[in-house]
């Protein structure tokens, strides 16, 4: 959600910052209904005091017996009774209107953020970790899965495509990440564990920026619930409504669970194989913290889902990405690709952002800073810690044997009771 007291005072660089996400100059709309409702505000707010005001005299002029003015005064207070009901719908009205238009409009990008249309235009931050040499031609996970027990074909005819059943030492392995992955954020990182609810109202969607633009990539139940995409929803909304103090801040909260999204927009987009399911798992990281401190969290952040890549043995590369391809309530985001070699590429795994106090309008989220009466609004941030789905992925093209079994990355093997191999059936 944006300040409207900053759109007033600096329209055109709001426009600017829209422009650069690909919309067109709002601001004049955005002014207008801003002002439409503050004038029927300063009406409504008159007519009440006038019809305050005449109410009382009415007595007045009763009590010195001038029926003259007191019938003028009764016809007065009639009209204000039935106009103020229709000033307070209109203003209900252009209210509602400005505030569907500035919910549908993205976050502004920091200073940083490079322009651009698409994944093409993102900027190279650096590159960890050495790309595995192989003496025989290395294969996609989708070919190597199957014998190690990832079962797409069972779980499309339970569920549909994009489900997979995971079997045996792949579910162990699946485990075994969703694990580590809590493991290191927690002990290594200073994130504090949560088990959210998995299931949110439509108000906490809206806070974190899912609704209402992408009704369409969510799962509704039948009783108005969504089906979280992600912990980010679940953890960020902890804060909502909220006013914290200044010990609070910075507050960093972890959760894995099960992740759903309908895919609605990627529809032909890797069908194939165990990148871009219904359903997953996901160890978030959330970060609430005072807006002095976001820059650095950001970048703390970061470091910790890469730390977990960098522990995995898995070569990646940070890139920030461009004005275009940003999520709708990142101010920046840093995704993190690692590289498949399978797939001769890299692909994203983790995706790191700030959002400013964008979504803390939206939740109305605050914090009142020490010795002020005011209060101010808290900066989030969210990222991925760990995609147990892709992350599979990753361990199986780059730790891929000739003979079809897999090495397990020397971190997991703990998790997996010393086993260091995964063979096939």
């Amino acid at each position: 959600m944006h300040d409207i007291r900053l759109i007033r005072e600096n329209p055109s660089d709001f426009d600017a910052a829209m422009a650069k996400r690909g919309k067109g100059a709002e601001s004049t709309v955005i002014l207008d209904l801003d002002r439409r409702r503050r004038e029927l505000l300063t009406e409504l707010q008159a007519g009440q005091a006038r019809r305050n005001e005449a109410s009382k005299a009415i007595g007045a002029a009763k009590a010195a017996k001038d029926e003259a003015t007191a019938s003028a005064l009764m016809a007065e207070v009639a009209a204000l009774k039935q106009r103020l009901p229709e000033l307070e719908a209109e203003e209900a009205r252009i209210g509602g209107e400005l505030d569907e238009l500035l919910a549908s409009l993205p976050n502004i990008p920091l200073a940083d953020v490079p322009e651009g249309a698409d994944e093409d235009d993102n900027a190279l931050v650096h590159e960890r970790g050495a790309r595995p040499d192989f003496a025989f031609a290395v294969k996609e996970h989708d070919v190597i899965g199957p014998a190690l027990g990832l079962d797409f074909e069972t779980g499309a005819l339970i569920a549909g495509a994009r489900f997979t059943l995971v079997r045996g030492q792949m579910a162990k392995l699946a485990r075994a990440l969703g694990q580590f992955g809590l493991d290191t954020l927690t002990r290594e990182h200073g994130y504090e564990e949560v088990s959210p609810p998995l299931l949110v109202r439509s108000e906490a969607m809206f806070g974190t920026g899912q609704l209402p633009k992408f009704a369409e990539d969510l799962f509704e139940t039948t009783d108005g619930r969504w089906l979280i995409p992600t912990a980010e929803v679940s953890l960020t909304n902890i804060v909502r409504e909220k006013i914290l103090s200044p010990e609070e801040l910075p507050l960093r909260f972890t959760a894995l669970t099960p992740c759903f999204r309908s895919e609605a927009g990627s529809a032909g987009r890797d069908t194939r194989g165990f990148i871009r399911q219904h359903q997953f798992e996901k160890a978030e990281m959330v970060s609430i913290v005072a807006p002095e401190q976001s820059e650095e969290e950001h970048e703390r952040m970061t470091a910790a889902a890469e730390d977990v890549l960098t522990r995995l043995g898995l070569p990646f590369r940070r890139m920030k990405l461009c004005t275009g391809d940003m999520g709708f309530t990142a101010a920046r985001t840093y995704d993190l690709e690692v590289w498949l070699p399978g797939q001769g590429r890299y692909r994203e795994i983790s995706s790191c952002s700030t959002c400013t106090d964008f979504q803390a309008r939206r939740m109305n989220a605050r914090f009142r800073p020490e010795g002020e009466k005011a209060t101010r609004f808290v900066h989030t941030l969210n990222g991925s810690g760990l995609v147990v789905g892709r992350m599979i992925v990753a361990i199986l093209e780059n730790y891929q044997q000739e003979d079809g079994s897999v090495w397990v990355p020397e971190v997991l093997q703990p998790y997996l009771g010393g086993v260091n191999r995964l063979e096939p059936r």
